[in-house]
């Protein structure tokens, strides 16, 4: 039980951190030059990552994404119904983690376009919001998968190699679609957001996995060539 309570922590902590910057920072004094803009959010999201990498690596191989877990899933490194739980307690996370945001929103200000950091594209733009969500989360996940290769990965330098890749991924993709790349942290804050998040929301759940599928299909066949 452990493992998916250190998932479910490990995904909170990513989308208070990773969205909260959004929310609060991200735009915030742009006049004066006090927002962190595009690059400190996409430092955020990555810098929570590799946080979370050497806080509960040891005890859940910190996923907190389903596409991540989707793909160690194919990937034939986890059971079916472990995947199933780890996918279960990161949603939870992420919910849990957006209504914190949502209450801190609700008790003051905030700079952010939306009060979650919730992920969305713009009318008639949802091929290019499918392809990014797709392309990006395929990068990383196939980065998640050889860093944490048993024989030759990354060691204890994963995680840091994990985050500096989701850091990349958002300074590209934050225009397109806000980056999800994790049908998670995509879920908790289109719950509290509506509108256009909610009804979007199946983009940045179907693209993410489908991605995934892809890289677990790379990573076998570049073990059998091993």
């Amino acid at each position: 039980m452990k493992k998916y309570i250190a998932e479910m922590i490990g995904t909170m902590v990513l989308v208070i951190m990773g969205c909260g910057s959004a929310i609060f920072a991200g735009s915030a004094g742009e006049a004066v030059g006090a927002g962190v803009g595009t690059i400190g959010v996409a430092l955020a999201f990555g810098l929570a990552v590799v946080a979370m990498a050497y806080t509960i690596g040891n005890v859940s191989g910190c996923h907190i994404n389903p596409a991540i877990t989707f793909g160690v899933f194919l990937s034939g490194r986890m059971k079916g119904k472990e995947a199933g739980m780890y996918m279960l307690f990161q949603v939870i996370g992420a919910i849990i983690g957006s209504a914190f945001l949502y209450a801190l929103v609700s008790l003051g200000d905030h700079a952010g376009p939306t009060v979650t950091g919730s992920n969305s594209f713009k009318e008639g733009m949802m091929g290019q919001a499918f392809l990014a969500e797709m392309l990006f989360t395929f990068i990383f996940v196939l980065v998640v998968l050889g860093a944490t290769d048993s024989k030759k990965g990354a060691g204890s330098m994963g995680g840091l190699a994990i985050g500096l890749t989701l850091v990349l991924i958002h300074i590209v993709c934050i225009p397109i679609t806000g980056t999800s790349v994790n049908p998670a942290r995509s879920i908790g804050p289109a719950l509290f957001e509506g509108g256009d998040a909610l009804s979007q929301l199946w983009l940045f759940i179907v693209a993410p996995m489908v991605g995934a599928a892809l890289s677990a299909i790379v990573w076998r066949i570049f073990e059998s060539e091993k």
